[in-house]
């Protein structure tokens, strides 16, 4: 551009008389000066690659697909990946941070339970084939298996000597050496055990059953240490408080807090159906839990008083998680997530998959969550949390890992 401008006044110089010559030449020139600074503001102001729009907490970060419905909860490995059942069959392995398959593992049936992270990486994880597998994390390779009499929906618990405790609808709940993969004990209740057990300090398993009861069982020996009966089936799996209580749903429409010592009743809470969703526990010692009346319920662990409700559009069978900033995360049939502030039962956002988000959510290390759908997909949200709360159970399975084993209070 300034080449042609000078080459214009050039040909105007020579066209022209002096005088009026030297005026223009003098014009182009201070308008060339105008122009260039012009261009180097324009540039200057001009980033050298383009601005991405931050991540609010709520958008989808990735989003994975299989072939059929995600009723499994996501465990997240130390190295991020994440690890999670299908309908299909099959379990995946999932890079956490790019949503990339690393590997698949076929089982002969539809995977409902959620997978366990033990010692040295090794998953572990049930199928409807009737099987327990072991499986290498990093590869997917297959350790060993252990076959059951029933389909195998419980998800897996894993003491701290790596005695494995599984469900099966077989009726019984079994003990396995997590290295072999032998059968230590098995303890037969009076029918399935859809519920996913739950590991004490002092090492007992506390475990539901189809025939309505809870049951506390040493791990050691699988002896009975006592029963409690509710007045329908006990799908919901246990959580565990700071304390040693234990809080459980009931398809009677209830949840109990129960003394882990003796089995004693120390309240229940009624809501209005059945009770699959299985409780969370904040720091504060309140108890979250979802019912198929549509509703989360924030509960006082100590007296069983209500503190609020949240009503979605649907039944909520998805157990919620408690993120580091206070925030309840959970899913409903209604296709959604739901964020609700825990002092206040207000909504903060939701998120919205493409079918009934049954799954319960999982909370990485670095705040994001992680939920199933029966749309086919898993999905990674954003949070502004930095990881789950430091509490006695805040999710699932207490931890990332869905160990289901209480920890010591730091």
């Amino acid at each position: 551009m300034k080449a042609v401008m000078i080459g214009l006044a050039l040909f105007l110089v020579m066209g022209c008389g002096r005088s009026d010559a030297k005026k223009l030449s003098e014009e182009l020139e201070a308008r060339n000066k105008a122009w260039e600074a012009e261009v180097e503001a324009l540039s200057n102001a001009r980033p050298n690659e383009p601005t991405k729009a931050k991540a609010t907490a709520g958008s989808k970060l990735w989003e994975f697909i299989t072939e059929s419905a995600v009723f499994s909860s996501p465990v997240i490995g130390p190295d991020s990946t994440l690890y999670v059942g299908s309908r299909d069959n099959n379990l995946y392995a999932i890079n956490g941070k790019s949503a990339g398959k690393l590997w698949q593992f076929e089982t002969g049936g539809e995977v409902w339970c959620s997978p366990t992270i033990g010692f040295g990486g090794t998953v572990y994880i049930g199928s409807v084939d009737k099987k327990l597998y072991a499986l290498n994390g990093k590869t997917g390779g297959k350790l060993w298996e252990f076959e059951t009499k029933g389909s195998v929906s419980s998800s897996p618990a894993i003491g701290p000597d790596g005695t494995l405790y599984v469900g099966s609808d077989d009726n019984k709940l079994y003990a396995i050496n997590s290295k072999s993969g032998v059968m230590l004990w098995e303890f037969e209740t009076e029918a399935k055990v859809f519920s996913s057990p739950a590991i004490g300090l002092d090492g007992a398993v506390y475990v539901g059953s189809f025939d309505k009861k809870l049951y506390a069982i040493n791990g050691k020996t699988g002896g009975k240490l006592w029963e409690f009966e509710t007045g329908g089936p006990v799908n919901s799996s246990p959580a565990i408080g700071p304390d040693g209580t234990v809080y459980v749903g009931s398809y009677d429409n209830k949840l109990y807090a129960l003394s882990g010592k003796t089995g004693g009743k120390l309240w229940e809470f009624e809501t209005g159906e059945r009770v699959g969703s299985s409780p969370a526990i904040d720091s504060g010692g309140t108890v979250y839990v979802g019912s198929g009346d549509k509703k989360l319920y924030a509960i006082n662990g100590k007296t069983g008083v209500k503190l609020w409700e949240f009503e979605t559009g649907d039944e909520v069978y998805s157990s919620p998680a408690i993120t580091s900033d206070g925030t309840v995360c959970v899913g409903s049939a209604d296709k959604k997530l739901y964020a609700i502030n825990s002092n206040s039962g207000a909504k903060l956002w939701e998120f919205e998959t493409g079918d009934m988000a049954w799954s319960s959510p999982t909370i990485g290390p670095d705040g994001t969550i992680y939920i199933g759908s029966y749309d086919k997909k898993i999905y990674a949200i954003k949070t502004d949390s930095t990881g789950p709360a430091k509490s006695p159970w805040p999710m699932f399975r207490q931890n990332p890992q869905h160990t289901g084993r209480a920890l010591k209070k730091e």
